[in-house]
């Protein structure tokens, strides 16, 4: 699935406000009497944007009559313009959306110059002040490999049983005026990917050095390092699964 998560507080069902899950829950409800019930991947949080969501939900043989294809398509009919399943398919029973997840890509865009693009302006973090790349390439190579990351994790909702997770990739590119970081971990922290962010904008504006990062990770404490980066720049870009027979074709 993808969503543009600027209307939304966060993926989860919420006693206040919109999340997505309901949404298409709620889809699914005028599809499947049972009414299933969907378990994601990732849980982004609010103002955070999807491309890549995989989720899943069971429902009884009797009402799976559709294509994935055509599930695809009716379920897209009753959900909100700035949500869409962009495929469907049948997966094995012993699937699981979360579980089954090896590594999940982030990526993270900021706009750097004066004067904010409009058409980036739900999807970007505007930074005025120039930046200086090759101090925040140094500092994001410093963050790769298996660290404890409860310096740029913010106070969880729940307690995890280690913050210890394996940063796989942390890229940063250039295109005129956007940056575009690459993140790939096994898994992610509350708001770690947007603490790491931060952080390495604040290195590229001089707050910070390169070489801080590596302290910043052994103190393990918030308040050693930098700002958290705003939700609306941050994308949950991909879920990478190992096995690749673990869905059927529609």
């Amino acid at each position: 699935m993808a969503y543009e998560g600027t209307a939304y507080q966060g993926w989860q069902v919420q006693k206040i406000g919109k999340g997505v899950q309901e949404q298409v829950e709620s889809a699914l409800a005028k599809l499947f009497p049972s009414r299933p019930r969907l378990h994601s991947s990732s849980r982004t949080d609010t103002g955070v944007h999807a491309l890549g969501m995989v989720a899943h939900f069971e429902a009884p043989q009797v009402e799976c009559k559709m294509s994935g294809r055509k599930l695809a398509l009716a379920l897209n009919a009753w959900l909100p313009e700035d949500i869409r399943v962009v495929a469907a398919t049948r997966a094995l029973k012993d699937f699981h959306a979360r579980f089954d997840a090896a590594k999940k890509q982030y990526r993270y865009f900021v706009w750097n110059h004066s004067s904010l693009n409009p058409l980036v302006r739900r999807t970007a973090w505007h930074v005025t002040r120039p930046l200086d790349l090759p101090a925040m390439r140094a500092a994001a190579t410093a963050f790769v490999g298996n660290h404890n990351f409860q310096s740029f994790s913010a106070n969880p909702r729940y307690t995890p049983a280690s913050a210890v997770r394996n940063l796989i990739r942390c890229d940063l590119k250039r295109s005129s005026s956007l940056i575009t970081f690459i993140i790939e971990a096994d898994g992610f922290l509350y708001k770690m990917c947007r603490g790491i962010v931060g952080t390495i904008v604040q290195v590229g504006l001089g707050k910070f050095s390169p070489g801080e990062i590596k302290q910043m990770l052994a103190r393990k404490d918030r308040r050693m390092a930098g700002m958290t980066a705003p939700a609306k720049g941050l994308v949950l870009w991909k879920v990478f699964y190992e096995r690749a027979n673990r869905a059927s074709k529609p």
